[in-house]
């Protein structure tokens, strides 16, 4: 689903077909998990593709780059114009973009000089659908910022994920919603998490989440249209008493929740302030505002 025998890729300075990129199978990402990526979106606009927030996405992967003592020898210019390089090249404009820069060979664990960025980009609708979410609260806890660089978005924190969803899904729920390690809400295994209570949105602070792109814009778009949002630390008993809640992510966009656990939350989605900041996400992004 992610490539074909005409798809182009970027590695290394150089656009090649996906069948033929290669890398070492001793780099140090693969079996340590220290490299760093994005997950960045185009949209097909009025006027063509257009790659939303494509300077904050570069920023961060520079930012999470330098925690990890990864070299990324490309400037955040260099980087969005070999985006729409690889766009063209694949008669994308409705795409998501992958940006992956990986380790070098090197068993030990220590920084290597040898870095490779790999990027890809492929059709991929909303990662969770339009359906609204059922989600678990996971037996999992996020990592504690004082164990890593919690802002970076690292290869090896997705296995985190990975475990909180395929928990969530393998007793019959769409998605996991996880604390962080001291029993507050964090975010889910991909998407950082809002609730509605009182015509307020709610949501966990900086600090023991990753501070999503989306989340900002969802931010900026509640304050556009008077919405007042309140960073606050809550727990489940407290999210229980909300009205509506919502993930959003680059990947998911902006997507309504059903459910916590045995928790329904009683709003119809179209009367909540979630639904109105997901319609003028989606206007923002297609350039039709």
């Amino acid at each position: 689903m992610y490539y074909n025998n005409n798809t182009l890729v970027f590695l290394d300075g150089k656009f090649i077909p996906a069948t033929e990129a290669q890398t070492s199978l001793y780099a140090q990402t693969m079996h340590y998990g220290s490299g760093v990526f994005e997950g960045i979106r185009s949209y097909a606009t009025p006027k063509g593709a257009h790659i939303f927030k494509a300077t904050e996405h570069y920023e961060r992967l520079h930012y999470s780059a330098q925690k990890m003592h990864l070299n990324l020898p490309y400037t955040t210019k260099e980087l969005i114009d070999i985006n729409y390089q690889l766009l063209e090249k694949n008669g994308l404009q409705d795409a998501y973009i992958r940006p992956l820069l990986y380790a070098g060979a090197n068993m030990s664990l220590t920084p290597t000089p040898e870095t490779h960025l790999f990027m890809a980009a492929w059709e991929w609708g909303r990662y969770l659908g339009d359906s609204l979410q059922r989600l678990y609260l996971s037996s999992f806890q996020r990592p504690n910022p004082r164990s890593t660089f919690i802002g970076a978005k690292i290869t090896g924190h997705y296995t985190n994920s990975i475990m909180a969803t395929t928990e969530a899904k393998s007793l019959g729920y769409d998605e996991a919603l996880l604390c962080d390690m001291n029993g507050n809400i964090a975010e889910g295994s991909g998407a950082n998490f809002f609730y509605e209570k009182d015509n307020t949105l709610y949501t966990p602070p900086q600090g023991n989440i990753l501070p999503g792109i989306t989340r900002a814009t969802v931010i900026e778009i509640a304050q556009q249209l008077g919405i007042n949002v309140v960073e606050k630390l809550f727990g489940f008993d407290e999210l229980k008493t909300a009205n509506s809640a919502f993930f959003c992510g680059t990947a998911a966009e902006v997507a309504g929740i059903k459910s916590v656990n045995d928790y329904i939350f009683p709003s119809n989605w179209q009367d909540t302030k979630g639904y109105l900041i997901q319609q003028a996400y989606k206007q923002l992004t297609t350039g039709t505002f």
